[in-house]
């Protein structure tokens, strides 16, 4: 990537630019000073369709000027503007400085609104809708594209919307994480357990932790090889939410239920990433949103 960066496509881009400007000049210039031989009838001599003629005549005097004023125009753009290569513009502008001016515009604007709750709690929010409708407004325009609209997620994406925490349920977790954001990793674990017959049976050991469907005999010989997973899963397979290892004994299934989707886990990991919202939203949009997930399990 770094190839990219070097002062090689700079100088790349800008004589790029300057050429093509100039071809285009001596294009104009070349089709006012020569003419191709006429016939008696001013035509070229080509011939389409039979019947169709070119006929020699000069380009539109409109049409000329057209392209004059748009090749004057591109120069006096690439003055002022950036364009070629790393060159600035005279007037100093860049779509990331407008950008920063904009989003700053944007923040003291909307600072009034947000000082309100800067003090409150996430209880106290919870029972301001005003907080509320701009927290759901946020969690719209920024999380519901991976959790969903109402926020139960989908299979990979956590539902938001029960009391089931990965990495913890508190309003300085939820705040904590929607700032950082969280890399989670299972690794695969099949060479830890031993065999596929073991990883079978840790598989239903596994269900019989949240009392579903599972082979009693296998269950039993599972209990064992379990020791494996337990580093991060607790040996009563509760889990750990400072490590964001999933709590094994409820019926909440993040990757998919079963024996099959156990195994697949067991043998081959997960990897999921959350990624970190602190550099698209202010800290107080952040406690606003925060509060608005964490009172979607915990509304009076």
């Amino acid at each position: 990537m770094s190839d990219f960066l070097s002062g090689f496509w700079s100088w790349y881009v800008a004589v790029g630019v300057v050429v093509s400007i100039t071809a285009c000049l001596v294009l104009l210039w070349v089709s006012g000073k020569v003419r191709v031989p006429a016939t008696a009838d001013n035509t070229t001599g080509h011939v389409w369709d039979g019947d169709l003629r070119e006929m020699n005549n000069p380009l539109p005097r409109w049409w000329v000027w057209l392209f004059v004023i748009t090749i004057v125009f591109a120069a006096i753009y690439l003055t002022l503007f950036p364009g070629l290569g790393s060159y600035e513009g005279r007037l100093g502008w860049s779509a990331r400085a407008q950008h920063s001016a904009e989003m700053k515009a944007g923040a003291e604007a909307t600072a009034p609104l947000y000082a309100k709750y800067a003090g409150m709690s996430f209880a106290d929010m919870v029972r301001e809708p005003q907080a509320m409708a701009i927290g759901e407004r946020l969690f719209m325009n920024n999380c519901a594209q991976c959790h969903g609209s109402d926020a139960r997620g989908s299979k990979g994406f956590p539902n938001l919307s029960d009391k089931d925490w990965l990495y913890g349920g508190t309003p300085e977790l939820i705040v904590q994480t929607i700032t950082q954001g969280r890399n989670g990793m299972m690794p695969p674990m099949a060479a830890a357990v031993g065999t596929p017959e073991d990883v079978k049976n840790v598989a239903h050991y596994v269900l019989s932790l949240s009392g579903s469907p599972s082979d009693s005999l296998r269950a039993s010989l599972g209990k064992a090889k379990f020791g494996a997973c337990a580093a991060c899963h607790g040996m009563d397979g509760k889990g750990n939410t400072a490590m964001g290892a999933p709590n094994l004994t409820d019926d909440t299934w993040l990757h998919g239920w079963g024996e099959g989707a156990i195994t697949a886990m067991v043998n081959n990991g997960k990897a999921n990433r959350m990624p970190a919202q602190g550099k698209l939203l202010t800290e107080d949009q952040i406690k606003v949103v925060g509060a608005y997930v964490w009172g979607l399990s915990n509304r009076p």
